[in-house]
């Protein structure tokens, strides 16, 4: 299992790590400037606080973060390499002196426990594949009585059989599954974190037709009604899917889990 897990991570990297190079169409798909300016409003972050930014990627959320909050560190953690290697040198260029990057395998964090204030997600856990163990590290690394935020894409409600999933999939960057509000709920009570706040947002997501071969195939696999469901719409080459998204804060128990 550690073997086809580790097989998974390494296809994973080389994805994003592509996507990270030719950024371009990546950030017409996932760059919200309400979004981001939303959770930015949304966490309450002090002078002096540890904050980790998971599944970091290109920095989106620790670049804005590391500017607006000068006297709180930040460190974006992800599997990509090379991508943290260039925003290390951004970072560096800027003056961001409380701001750092760091590479790890994607699974054990590499931080002793209680290490952090705060620690966020956007859209990037929906690719971890042992999520359970995820969220134990974030429990584990978070200090008591403090806050995880997490934001990321949701089925709709009547997507049983998950077309949005196999929608997804056909990128072949290794996406695994969109979790529900309840499911989320379950795995952060599972380790000690419990929901205080939350509230849904919305990605209006373009695709490549080209990228997505299987897509004439899908059309006829599910329901309808369930495909509408997520304002599916072919303009010129690109195919676009709303998607709704979670944005839950938990806050860690003193209960050791």
């Amino acid at each position: 299992m550690q073997g086809n897990l580790n097989e998974y991570i390494e296809k994973t990297k080389m994805c994003f790590e592509e996507s990270f190079q030719t950024q371009t169409f990546y950030d017409k798909q996932t760059q919200d400037q309400s979004h981001l300016k939303l959770i930015l409003n949304c966490l309450k972050i002090e002078d002096g606080m540890k904050i980790l930014d998971l599944g970091t990627g290109t920095g989106y959320l620790a670049f804005p973060i590391a500017e607006k909050y000068p006297r709180a560190n930040i460190t974006g953690l992800d599997i990509v390499e090379k991508t943290l290697g260039r925003n290390c040198h951004k970072a560096e260029k800027h003056g961001l002196k409380n701001l750092n990057f760091v590479a790890y395998d994607g699974l054990a964090f590499p931080f002793g426990d209680e290490k952090f204030d705060m620690v966020i997600t956007r859209y990037a856990l929906h690719h971890f594949p042992a999520i359970h163990d995820t969220f134990q590290e974030i429990a584990r690394v978070l200090k008591p009585n403090c806050i995880f935020f997490l934001s990321d894409p949701a089925p709709n409600d009547d997507d049983i059989e998950r077309f949005v999933d196999a929608y997804m999939q056909m990128k072949k960057d290794s996406h695994i599954k969109f979790y529900t509000k309840e499911e989320w709920l379950a795995i952060g009570k599972s380790v000690g974190l419990n929901c205080t706040h939350d509230f849904e947002t919305q990605i209006r997501f373009p695709r490549k037709k080209q990228t997505a071969l299987e897509f004439d195939d899908l059309l006829t696999q599910f329901d309808k009604q369930v495909m509408q469901g997520y304002a599916l719409e072919i303009i010129e080459d690109d195919i676009w899917i709303t998607e709704r998204v979670n944005n839950l804060i938990f806050e860690k128990l003193l209960t050791s889990f």
